[in-house]
C-alpha cells in the first residue's frame, strides 16, 4: 500500500483535511467547534502547564504502511531529519531541565543518524523513549542489535501492537506483521525488556481497529498480558490505549467506510473536561523532521504550527516563550479528550 502522499491523494493535503474537519454540519449532526467546547468548560485558551517532554519526529520514512497511520509514513516517504537539525534539538535541550525526549517517526531507527542522536541525548542524562514499530528490529540484519543498543542507553521502548491476535493486527498493519512483531518482542525480552527487575521498560500501544473508542486501559492491559504470556511467552510492562484521531489515513478510512459523521459525533459526545485538562500538548513540545515547532504530533501532521507569537523553529527555541503560548486547537482535538482521554502516554484520566 502506498502512502497518501505517493498516491497524490486529496487527503495528503493538510489544508483539505482541515476543510473536512471544520465542517460544522456533518450529515445533519451539528458539531460544536472544539474551541467553543473548551470555552464552555473554562479551558480556553488552552495553555501549557510546563514543557516536560520534547517529542521529536526524526522522519516519515518507515518499513511499514499501516492503515491508520496519522503520519502517513511509509517506505516511499523521504522526509528525514538531518544531523544539523538534531544538533539544534540537542542545543535547545541542553538549555533546559526537560527530562524526557520522545523519538518518533515513521520508524525513527531508519534515520541514518538515529544511533548518534540517541547517544548524544543519553550523554545529556535525559530519559529517552523510542516509538519502535517492532518489525524494524527483524526487517534487516543492521537492526537486529537494536534491543541491546536500546538497553545500553536505558531507552524506554514503546511499541504499537493493535491486538493480541494475528488477524486483527495484520488487518491494520499489513500481512505478516503480527508474526514479525512477536519475534521482535521475544528479542526485546531476551535483552531484558519487560522483565521484572531489569529496569528496561517495554510498553505496548493499543489503538482500535475501527470507528470506536478504546475500552478500559486496565482491562485491555490485563487481557494482553494474559494472552501474550500464555500463547507466546511474551512479557511487557504497560499497555497504553490511544484513540484514533480523524486525520490522514484514519480520516480516509472514515470517509471511505461512511463512518466519518458517526465517529465525529461519538467523539464530541464523549468530551471529558478532565481529559481536556490533561491533554499531552500541555506538557509536550513537538518538533518536526525539519525543525518546525508544533503543539503535538497530530498538529504537526496537519501543518498547524505553534501560535505565531511563539518561536516557530527549534533554532529559535525559547522555553519561557513556549511555556506561555496559547495551544492551537481544531476539531481533531476531540479525539484526545473523549472518554478516558488519549495521549502518547495512554489514557489521561
Amino acid at each position: 500500500m502506498k502512502s497518501l502522499h505517493a498516491q497524490h491523494h486529496p487527503l495528503a493535503d493538510s489544508g483539505y483535511q482541515l476543510t473536512v474537519l471544520t465542517q460544522a454540519d456533518v450529515e445533519g449532526a451539528q458539531l460544536l467547534p472544539f474551541a467553543a467546547r473548551l470555552r464552555e468548560t473554562g479551558l480556553l485558551p488552552l495553555r501549557p502547564t510546563g514543557i516536560r517532554v520534547m517529542q521529536i519526529n526524526v522522519g516519515k520514512m518507515c518499513n511499514q504502511t499501516c492503515r491508520h497511520c496519522h503520519v502517513d509514513a511509509g517506505p516511499d516517504r523521504t522526509e528525514i531529519m538531518t544531523r544539523a537539525t538534531m544538533q539544534l534539538c540537542l542545543n535547545a535541550l541542553a538549555q533546559t531541565d526537560i527530562q524526557v525526549v520522545d523519538l518518533t517517526g515513521g520508524a525513527p531507527e531508519m534515520n541514518p543518524d538515529f544511533r548518534w542522536f540517541v547517544e548524544q541525548i543519553s550523554a545529556l542524562g535525559r530519559q529517552i523513549i523510542v516509538r519502535c514499530n517492532l518489525t524494524i528490529i527483524v526487517a534487516n540484519p543492521k537492526y537486529h542489535d537494536l534491543p541491546q543498543f536500546f538497553g545500553r542507553h536505558g531507552v524506554q521502548v514503546v511499541s504499537s501492537l493493535p491486538h493480541f491476535s494475528a488477524l486483527r493486527t495484520d488487518a491494520q498493519r499489513g500481512e505478516g506483521v503480527f508474526a514479525k512483531s512477536i519475534k521482535a518482542l521475544r528479542l526485546l525480552n531476551e535483552a531484558g525488556y519487560g522483565v521484572e527487575g531489569s529496569g528496561l521498560l517495554l510498553d505496548l500501544v493499543y489503538n482500535p481497529s475501527g470507528a470506536f473508542l478504546p475500552g478500559s486501559q486496565a482491562a485491555l492491559e490485563r487481557d494482553f498480558k494474559q494472552r501474550l504470556l500464555r500463547e507466546h511467552g511474551i512479557v511487557f510492562n504497560n499497555l497504553l490505549t490511544i484513540t484514533n484521531l480523524p486525520i490522514s489515513r484514519f480520516l480516509d478510512y472514515l470517509l471511505e467506510s461512511g463512518n466519518y459523521a458517526s465517529y465525529m459525533e461519538k467523539l464530541v459526545l464523549a468530551y471529558n473536561p478532565a481529559a481536556a485538562a490533561n491533554v499531552m500538548c500541555r506538557s509536550t513540545l513537538s518538533i518536526g523532521w525539519d525543525g518546525q515547532l508544533y503543539d503535538c504530533d497530530f498538529n504537526q501532521q496537519l501543518d498547524l504550527p505553534v501560535e505565531e507569537r511563539a518561536p516557530q523553529h527549534i533554532r529559535d527555541f525559547n522555553l519561557a516563550a513556549l511555556n506561555n503560548r496559547a495551544i492551537v486547537v481544531n476539531q481533531h482535538c476531540y479525539g484526545c479528550t473523549a472518554g478516558a482521554g488519549s495521549s502518547c502516554g495512554g489514557a489521561t484520566t
